[in-house]
């Protein structure tokens, strides 16, 4: 017992020299910690999406949406003009896109949906295209696998459905804060995970929602497929109210393996106004053949 206190003392001794020896002091960005942190619990958060999926039953935004399409697999990138447009959407599942023209402002592309089938119209192309809402093959050109779905599940999160389960960690996110770009800060966030039901020992990761600390506000979501692998990522910034509701009037929409991204600007948004029936209609002229995708 002797020899191991005089070695453990010796130990002791030593460490501040081999310290100053062997370590290496670099500096950091130094951050600071949010001025508000706001906390919840896991029912809290879900009710909360709950409320807000449940708030807009119909929405009708004017919008400018660019196209991002490429990356490190292919070497480059390459950025569309940004097209101005509309956005409809009624619940439970209906969908509207509409792009026009840059300067001339005939339409570039129409697009709707019915939640379970699809019609495109590009009259530039004169070209149109129906199918399901689910792709069964996938197209090598990205663009061509893009389904209404993409933009209604990452334009409006939901929250948990009956039988999904739900579970929330947290972490810490650094920031920068938008005034500065070298005033950085450090806060808590949440990410709340949605599972499928359980199927024997075996649990499926569908979406994971990350939502800050500063206003409980969503700032990204991930949406999985049935291989577990992401298939959009949606990224959420400045949010705007509307009554009382927030919507974020920037969105990012990553496809990483359909390698594009879609880049959504809401620069005019209405809620819950009556939208007909015939605002979701899409006539495809006679001139024009018909593609069905599958």
């Amino acid at each position: 017992m002797t020899i191991r206190k005089t070695l453990a003392l010796g130990m002791i001794g030593i460490l501040p020299a081999l310290t100053g020896c062997l370590s290496h002091t670099r500096y950091v960005p130094k951050t600071r910690v949010a001025d508000v942190i706001m906390s919840t619990s896991l029912d809290d958060m879900a009710r909360q999406l709950d409320s807000r999926y449940a708030a807009i039953q119909t929405f009708n935004a004017g919008v400018e949406i660019s196209a991002t399409t490429g990356g490190g697999l292919q070497g480059k990138e390459t950025q569309s003009l940004s097209f101005a447009g509309y956005i409809l959407m009624r619940k439970p599942e209906f969908l509207r896109v509409l792009l026009l023209v840059p300067v001339v402002r005939t339409q570039a592309l129409d697009m709707v949906s019915d939640g379970k089938n699809f019609k495109l119209l590009i009259p530039p192309r004169k070209r149109a295209i129906v199918g399901s809402n689910t792709i069964t093959t996938q197209s090598k050109n990205g663009l061509e696998n893009l389904r209404p779905d993409v933009f209604f599940d990452s334009m409006f999160i939901q929250g948990p459905e009956e039988q999904q389960i739900i579970s929330m960690t947290t972490d810490i996110r650094v920031i920068e804060s938008g005034k500065k770009k070298k005033d950085l800060i450090e806060e808590p966030a949440y990410s709340l995970q949605i599972l499928a039901r359980p199927e024997g020992q075996t649990v499926r990761t569908l979406r994971v929602i990350h939502i800050n600390s500063t206003d409980l506000l969503p700032y990204q979501q991930d949406i999985y497929d049935t291989k577990g692998q992401v298939v959009t990522k949606a990224h959420y910034s400045n949010y705007q109210f509307y009554g009382n509701t927030p919507y974020p009037s920037n969105i990012v929409i990553e496809r990483p393996r359909d390698h594009y991204s879609l880049t959504v600007n809401i620069t005019k948004l209405t809620l819950n106004q009556k939208l007909d029936d015939d605002q979701f209609e899409l006539k495809i002229p006679e001139n024009i053949a018909i593609e069905t995708l599958k």
